[in-house]
Order: C-alpha cells, then sequence, then structure tokens
C-alpha cells in the first residue's frame, strides 16, 4: 500500500510559526548547520505547547520545489505528459503543505478519536484537487458545468499555482479485536506504490501508473484491520465521484456509491510484502457503466541496503465516449520496478523502469496539465496566452517507457536533495508525439524537500 504521509518519516518538529520569531541574530551566531537546526527546533515549537501535548495534536508540513531541463528545449515548456515537474527551464515550488493532526492510538482496549486536515499550495495543487467530476461526461461527452465546490479554482484558475484541500478526515479506533482504525472524509488512496506527498517519493518525478493509472484521493469511509502480524485488511466505500469512485467530492455524485477494499501480507521477518488492492463500482450517477482497478505491489529487502519494488495495475472503464460515434471499452495496465540502494546513512541510489500502455487513448494526454485544467467549455486557463502542442490520442492507444534514476541526499534530517537523470518514449499504433512534438525526451531535474 502507499504509505501516505507516514508521520515517522517527518521527524523535524514544526516550525511554522517558530521560525518567524527566531531572531536574525541568534541563527547567524550558530556554529554550524547542526546548531542553527536545534536553534529553531527549540524556539516557538507550538507542538510543544501545553495545549498540543494535553489535546494530542500536531501541526506541521513540508515543502517541495524544484527545476527540470527538457533536453528537447519545448517551445510552450512543457515536458510532455509528465506530471507534476511538467515545466521546463522554470522553477516550480511544486508543494508548500501544511497539515494539522490528531493522530489516533494503533492499539489498545480504549475508544479513541482524532483526523486529519492537509491545505497544499504549488503547482501540484491542480493533480491533486477533487476533480472526481470531470469537465465533460466520461460516457457521453456532456459538459459538466458545475463540478463541485470543494477545491477546484480556489485561486481564480491561476495558469500554474494553485491551492488543493487534499484531506480533510475524522478517525477513530475502535477497540474490536486487535483494533479497528476507521477513516471518514476525504482522505488519500490507499491504492497503489507512489503517492501525492512529495517527501514519501524517491523520485521528484511520477511513474505513469501514479500519473493517469490510479486514484489520488477518496470521499467516503474507509476501514483497516490488522488480523494477526502477518495480515492486514482494508475495506470501505467510496462517493462523490463520476469517474468510478476516484477524487470524490462532496457536493456532487453523493448517490454514485462504490466500494475499494485490499489485503496485505508481511512476512515475520519484516522483509517482504505483498499488497493487492483496488476499487469498483458504478461510474457515475447518470451511468451505471462499470470503472475499477486492481493494483499489485511486491516489496523485498534483498538486504539491508538494497531494496526492490515491483507494481502492476489493471483499470478498466466501460462505455467511455470516445467520439460522437465511437463508445468503447478502455482499459489501461502496466507493470513498473523502483530498486533502491543505500550508499551511506544519508545517500542513497535509485533505479525505476516502467512499461504503461494506454491502448484506447483514454487515460493519457499531453501536457498533462492542459487537460487538468480544461472546463466544460472546452478550454484551459493551463495555456492561457501561450502556444501549446496539446495532443490527446483517444481512440488510438499508446504505449509509454520510462527509465528513471537518481539519488536521495539527505546532509540533515529535514533536508532531502534529488537530482534525477529521466528518459521517456511512446510508441503508438499511428503517429503520436506527445513530447512537444517528438516521440522521445530526456529530462534532467533536481529537487528538495524540507520537512518541518
Amino acid at each position: 500500500m502507499k504509505n501516505h504521509l507516514n508521520n515517522s518519516r517527518l521527524t523535524l518538529k514544526p516550525l511554522a510559526l517558530g521560525i518567524a520569531l527566531v531572531s536574525v541574530f541568534g541563527v547567524a551566531q550558530a556554529k554550524s548547520l547542526t546548531e542553527a537546526t536545534t536553534l529553531l527546533e527549540t524556539v516557538g515549537d507550538p507542538n510543544e505547547s501545553s495545549f498540543m501535548k494535553k489535546w494530542g495534536v500536531k501541526v506541521g508540513g513540508w515543502a517541495n520545489a524544484g527545476i527540470t531541463y527538457n533536453a528537447n528545449n519545448p517551445s510552450n515548456n512543457f515536458n510532455g505528459p509528465v506530471t507534476f515537474g511538467d515545466r521546463s527551464a522554470e522553477f516550480q515550488l511544486n508543494q508548500l503543505n501544511i497539515f494539522v493532526q490528531r493522530a489516533v492510538a494503533a492499539e489498545g482496549d480504549a475508544w479513541d478519536f482524532g483526523g486529519r486536515f492537509d491545505a497544499m499550495f504549488g503547482t501540484d495543487s491542480i493533480f491533486t484537487q477533487a476533480y472526481g467530476v470531470p469537465a465533460f461526461d466520461v460516457n457521453t461527452g456532456v459538459a459538466n458545468s458545475n463540478r463541485g465546490n470543494w477545491d477546484l479554482n480556489l485561486l481564480n484558475d491561476n495558469r500554474f499555482y494553485g491551492l488543493a484541500l487534499p484531506q480533510a478526515y475524522a478517525e477513530a479506533y475502535a477497540p474490536i479485536g486487535n483494533g479497528l482504525n476507521i477513516k471518514a472524509g476525504h482522505f488519500y488512496t490507499p491504492i497503489g506504490y507512489e503517492t501525492v506527498p512529495s517527501p514519501d517519493n524517491f523520485f521528484y518525478s511520477h511513474a505513469y501508473t501514479m500519473q493517469y493509472g490510479e486514484p489520488f484521493t477518496h470521499t467516503g469511509v474507509m476501514g483497516n484491520y490488522t488480523v494477526d502480524s502477518n495480515w492486514a485488511v482494508m475495506g470501505g466505500v467510496t462517493t462523490g465521484s463520476a469517474t468510478g469512485g476516484w477524487d470524490g467530492v462532496w457536493d456532487r455524485q453523493m448517490g454514485n456509491w462504490g466500494g475499494l477494499a485490499g489485503t496485505t501480507w508481511t512476512s515475520t521477518d519484516k522483509n517482504t510484502s505483498a499488497n493487492i488492492s483496488g476499487t469498483f463500482g458504478d461510474t457515475s450517477e447518470r451511468s451505471n457503466k462499470k470503472w475499477g482497478l486492481y493494483s499489485i505491489v511486491l516489496k523485498h529487502n534483498i538486504n539491508e541496503k538494497t531494496h526492490l519494488m515491483l507494481q502492476h495495475d489493471h483499470g478498466y472503464a466501460d462505455g467511455v465516449f470516445i467520439s460522437t460515434d465511437n463508445h468503447q471499452d478502455a482499459q489501461w495496465y502496466g507493470i513498473n520496478m523502483h530498486l533502491t540502494y543505500d550508499l551511506k546513512d544519508n545517500l542513497a541510489a535509485g533505479i525505476r523502469t516502467e512499461w504503461f500502455s494506454d491502448p484506447n487513448g483514454f487515460r493519457v494526454g499531453a501536457p498533462g496539465r492542459v487537460s487538468a485544467a480544461t472546463n466544460g467549455a472546452g478550454n484551459s486557463y493551463a495555456i492561457s496566452g501561450q502556444p501549446t502542442n496539446y495532443t490527446s490520442n483517444l481512440g488510438a492507444g499508446s504505449d509509454y517507457y520510462a527509465i528513471t534514476a537518481g539519488l536521495n541526499w539527505k546532509p540533515t534530517k529535514w533536508l532531502n536533495l534529488r537530482p534525477n537523470i529521466r528518459y521517456d518514449w511512446a510508441a503508438g499504433k499511428q503517429a503520436y508525439a506527445p513530447f512537444g512534438g517528438k516521440t522521445e525526451q530526456f529530462l534532467f531535474s533536481t529537487d528538495f524537500n524540507v520537512n518541518f
């Protein structure tokens, strides 16, 4: 399963208020980066207040920013179907995420209640918003004039920078059997391997599987139950979506209920795990055509320093609109692999390889942001006043291949630097050139994560 917002990784105490209170003189007097960090950590940390400790509430977050160079030098500066770091030769503040959370107990004999709220500003926000009611109905092609009022267009259709509210849920721990965890609200999907929050990923860019093959969020109710030391199960219901339970809102499609489920096996020595999870349900309130997905994630620690992940996804959407006289039962599937090696305690190298097939051309378009920012009138504010080579291989289909290699260097516990190189190419049924008019591209990127 995706380890969404694993709080054990966010080890630096929240500094959002404290940094503003620390004197410039005090930081300047610190003899080293470590001393400066310690000074900032111990001044004005809201989590150290008696109120926060009494109620078990924590605030925190991260900032992620980077820059990518595209060897194709595209005229519109888009990196084809690659999303998140999707702009060439432009610095991007991808994610400035703040959260407030009261985590619930993981075990015990007493009920416990909590929840979490996340707000994300940056260029990644448009891919993270609750866009499960798309600009055009996927089965009829009819425009959706009102897609919901949760977090779409909160910043008045800014071309690149926006605001998303990817999580807002209540949580409870029920002392039933080995303990049942329940979430109700809007939350990140437990499906797949890569996830939206930048600190939880090895690479700056994402696999096609995550970008186009899986949901990002759900609106609904989800339960997690640990059966024993080896087995855990997950299940729930989704709503608010016109794309089969993916990325649902709060005020539309609330009658379209679907499901999600999964199970995880972990070896006794914790070195190997296998997870299968997925979604299923009707596409929308207007259509009982089926929409579903399964994802299989296998992880294994080859040794103490070498870590392997293999993933296979297969999704489908029946009776989707291709043209006025053409409806198809679409599907998409792929395989990707992550292999990482710990060179030092604070330095790791990794490689990701992927094949992703979109045989009906239903999932992948280029640039990805243009499609995400399209409204019911067919206009995309992502290309306002700029030239574009947007292409949708709708109905024809393509296979996409990608190889990414990079490093993670953590000079201090709150900072992670991630230089990457990536090579993509596409092979379609017809001439399809999604990478700025070409069938391949090289990307060179570097970014950093700051946890607070």
